[in-house]
C-alpha cells in the first residue's frame, strides 16, 4: 500500500486541535484549579475548547493501528514488522517516561512519571507485535470486544484489596502509585481500553485499499452509524460510560451533558463519538487538496517530532508569562502544578487561542523542514524513531 494521504491530514488536524488543550493546560487561568467539563464551574466555551481535543488521542492511536497495517502490507513480513513494532513500542515508553516527562513537568527530580498517551501507543505496539500472526480480522474483533466490553471491568466480583485487582486494574483505569521518597507514578492512559482502539485501526485499515470514492462512503456510513449508536445509548443511560448525564440548569447544559462522556479510560461513548467524527471528517477528506489539506499534511508527516516539540515550546511561554506576571522562581511548584505558582497567575480564554495559534504557526516551518530532512534522508533509520 501506498502513503495515504488522508491519514496524514487527519492525523495533522488532531496535531493542531490538540496543541489547543496543552495551551490551555499550561496557561489558563483556571485551568489548576477546575476541569473544563466541570457542568458547576465551566462556561459553554471553555466546556467546548476542551471536549473538540477529545478528538486527538482516539483518532491518533487509532490511525497509529492504521499506519501499522499499512506499514505490514509494505514489508509483507511478519518477522521484520514484530520487530520494528517491539522496538518502536519501547522507545515510545522510554520516551514518554523521559523526555516528554520532563517537557510537561519541567521537574528535574521527577517526582511524578506519567504513562500517557505516547506509552499507551507503545504498549499498543506491543501487544500488535505480539498478535501478528493472527488474521487481521482476529485482531479487529479483539479491538472490538475491548471498547464494547472494558467499562465492566470496575464490575469484576472481586474486593477491592485484592492482589489480582489491585494488579489488572491499572490496565483498565486510571490511578496513582506512590514509589516512595516523594515520587508518583501515574497511569493516565490505562493501556488495555487504548490497546482496543488501537487494534481495531489495524482492522479498519483494509478500508483504505478501496478506491477514494468507495472510501468516502463507507467512512460517512460507519461515521452516521457511530454516532447514531453513540446517540441511542447514551440516551437509554444505563451502559457505556462511566457518568450518566442528567438534566441540567437549561437545555444547553444538558445537551453538554449529554456529550460529557469519559476520555480517562476511553468508554464505549467516548470512542462512538470521537470515531465517529473521525470517520465523518475522513470522508470529507478522501481526495481533497487544497491550501489546508498542505498545511495539515506538513504537521501529519512527522507528528511524533511536532508532539515532543510543542510540549517545550508552550511550557516555555508558560515560564514567560509567570514570570511577566510578577513571579519569583520561588514561587514555582512544580510536581503536578507544571511550575506555576500554587496560587493565581494564567490568562483568559482569548489569549489561550491567540497563544496557541502562534505555536502552531510558529512549528510550520520547523516541521516542514524535518519532513523534507526525512524524506530526503531515508537511509537513516533513526529517523523513522521521531
Amino acid at each position: 500500500m501506498k502513503r495515504i494521504h488522508s491519514v496524514d491530514i487527519m492525523r495533522g488536524i488532531v496535531m493542531i486541535i490538540m496543541a489547543l488543550d496543552h495551551t490551555r493546560d499550561l496557561l489558563h487561568v483556571t485551568s489548576i484549579s477546575h476541569q473544563p467539563t466541570d457542568l458547576l464551574t465551566t462556561t459553554p466555551v471553555l466546556f467546548f475548547t476542551r471536549w473538540i481535543t477529545h478528538l486527538c488521542a482516539p483518532t491518533f492511536v487509532f490511525l497509529s493501528g492504521a499506519s501499522a497495517f499499512i506499514s505490514f502490507k509494505k514489508k509483507n513480513n511478519i518477522t521484520e514488522t514484530r520487530n520494528h513494532l517491539l522496538t518502536r513500542g519501547t522507545w515510545l515508553i522510554i520516551l514518554d517516561l523521559t523526555v516528554v516527562n520532563f517537557a510537561l513537568w519541567f521537574d528535574i527530580y521527577f517526582n511524578v512519571f506519567l504513562f500517557d498517551v505516547l506509552s499507551a501507543i507503545g504498549f499498543g505496539f506491543i501487544l500488535l507485535g505480539l498478535l501478528l500472526k493472527c488474521s487481521a480480522k482476529t485482531i479487529g474483533i479483539i479491538g472490538l470486544a475491548i471498547i464494547l466490553l472494558h467499562n465492566l471491568s470496575p464490575f469484576v466480583p472481586l474486593p477491592e484489596t485484592s492482589m489480582v485487582k489491585q494488579i489488572l486494574m491499572p490496565f483498565f483505569a486510571p490511578g496513582a502509585f506512590p514509589l516512595g521518597r516523594g515520587v508518583t507514578f501515574v497511569v493516565g492512559y490505562p493501556p488495555i481500553p487504548w490497546l482496543g482502539v488501537m487494534l481495531t485501526g489495524f482492522w479498519a485499515a483494509r478500508l483504505f485499499e478501496q478506491t477514494i470514492p468507495n472510501r468516502k462512503k463507507i467512512f460517512l456510513k460507519i461515521g452516521l452509524t457511530s454516532l447514531l449508536l453513540f446517540v441511542i445509548i447514551r440516551f437509554i443511560n444505563i451502559y457505556g460510560d462511566s457518568f450518566p448525564w442528567a438534566n441540567q440548569k437549561n437545555s444547553l447544559y444538558t445537551f453538554l451533558s449529554f456529550i460529557n462522556v469519559t476520555k480517562y479510560p476511553p468508554s464505549l461513548l467516548f470512542c462512538l463519538l470521537t470515531l465517529g467524527i473521525m470517520f465523518l471528517i475522513l470522508s470529507l477528506i478522501e481526495g481533497m487538496k487544497n491550501k489546508f489539506t498542505d498545511i495539515a499534511t506538513v504537521y501529519g508527516k512527522v507528528p511524533l517530532f511536532y508532539f515532543v516539540l510543542h510540549f517545550f515550546i508552550i511550557h516555555l511561554i508558560m515560564f514567560a508569562m509567570v514570570f511577566l506576571q510578577g513571579f519569583k522562581i520561588s514561587d514555582l511548584e512544580f510536581g503536578f502544578n507544571f511550575g506555576r505558582p500554587k496560587v493565581g497567575g494564567g490568562v483568559q480564554l482569548w489569549l489561550i487561542y491567540l497563544i496557541w495559534i502562534l505555536v502552531v504557526a510558529g512549528l510550520y516551518p520547523i516541521c516542514k523542514w524535518y519532513g523534507k530532512y526525512k524524506e530526503n534522508h531515508k537511509e537513516n533509520k533513526w529517523l523513522s524513531y521521531l
